[in-house]
């Protein structure tokens, strides 16, 4: 029998070009609505998704056939993956994918926040010339703190190895990565020596409003902080507070909490009073969650994810 999988979400034609290659059959069903989507899932053996909707317990328990769910990224949070596990369904995603891509972006609003990069070029286009007031800082001699050393932490480690910057990193659950480049660290050695800190772990209860204001006061310096990860891993609250007091130098956000579940709008007639602070800022840097969002990463995550899949659904 010909195994099935729903395309629930776009993606680069090479996921479903592999996968059909390796004999699947590939059901391309993402202008559908979500609705349908969810009342056709039954028939399937396999789903991919990267974050229009959920797929909840409910959803799972009418999935008889399932055996595989691919989200085309690197997050989860939208997938119930422990409650698929106990089902025997098999949750792959592709970090491998857009790492790099994360890791650019990081590297490059850390060095546009530095140098006043969004500033002078709005002055330059407004007829100003203003030079003593957009003198920057170097990234050379400071420290910066990674929390999280998966994809995204290790290879945002590796762009920072030519800036001739101290790297620490701290993993609750990884040990033994450090090298001659990145020194592992306990958190409270973050605390202690970070001029930036930079987030890069899943969305999770442990990591829900992770960066909140008794997190920002602990540090010795006053920091930089930067977030690629999900924006419900940052209390924007607490991070306009301690921007306003100086705690917080600056802050490169390519996610924020007010996104919708699919990423792809926020309600901009309903935003709180601290995404007003931000947007009127020049201490921040905001994107829309671009993050990983490159021409090559769509190709390389539509690759990972189609082997990973093929491999879980010809395992018999």
């Amino acid at each position: 029998m010909q195994k099935k999988i729903l395309f629930a979400d776009s993606n680069h034609p090479a996921l479903h070009e592999i996968l059909m290659e390796k004999g699947f059959q590939c059901d391309l069903f993402w202008d559908k609505p979500i609705e349908e989507l969810i009342r056709l899932i039954p028939a399937y053996h396999g789903i991919v998704i990267r974050s229009r909707f959920l797929i909840t317990k409910e959803i799972i328990d009418t999935a008889t056939l399932l055996e595989c769910i691919g989200r085309a990224g690197a997050g989860m949070e939208n997938i119930d993956v422990a409650y698929a596990g106990k089902k025997g369904i098999v949750c792959v995603h592709a970090p491998e994918g857009n790492r790099d891509a994360v890791a650019e972006q990081a590297m490059a609003m850390l060095l546009g926040l530095f140098n006043n990069i969004n500033r002078a070029d709005r002055e330059v286009r407004q007829g100003k010339w203003f030079r003593e007031q957009n003198r920057g800082e170097e990234l050379k001699g400071k420290t910066v703190g990674i929390i999280g050393y998966g994809n995204m932490g290790s290879a945002f480690a590796e762009r920072l190895r030519g800036f001739s910057c101290k790297v620490l990193a701290y993993d609750k659950y990884k040990s033994g990565f450090g090298n001659e480049y990145i020194k592992e660290s306990t958190l409270q050695g973050l605390f202690e020596e970070t001029d930036v800190i930079s987030l890069h772990t899943p969305l999770t209860e442990e990591t829900r409003y992770l960066l909140n204001d008794a997190f920002f006061n602990s540090f010795r310096k006053n920091i930089y902080v930067i977030n690629t990860a999900r924006g419900k891993c940052l209390n924007t609250a607490d991070l306009v507070k301690n921007l306003q007091s100086g705690k917080v130098k600056g802050a490169c956000l390519d996610v924020l909490e007010y996104e919708a579940v699919s990423f792809e709008h926020i309600d901009a007639a309903q935003l709180p009073e601290p995404f007003k602070y931000l947007i009127a800022s020049d201490k921040v840097i905001l994107t829309p969650h671009i993050a990983g969002w490159t021409q090559e990463s769509n190709e390389k995550i539509a690759t990972v994810l189609a082997n990973k899949m093929a491999e879980v659904l010809a395992a018999d």
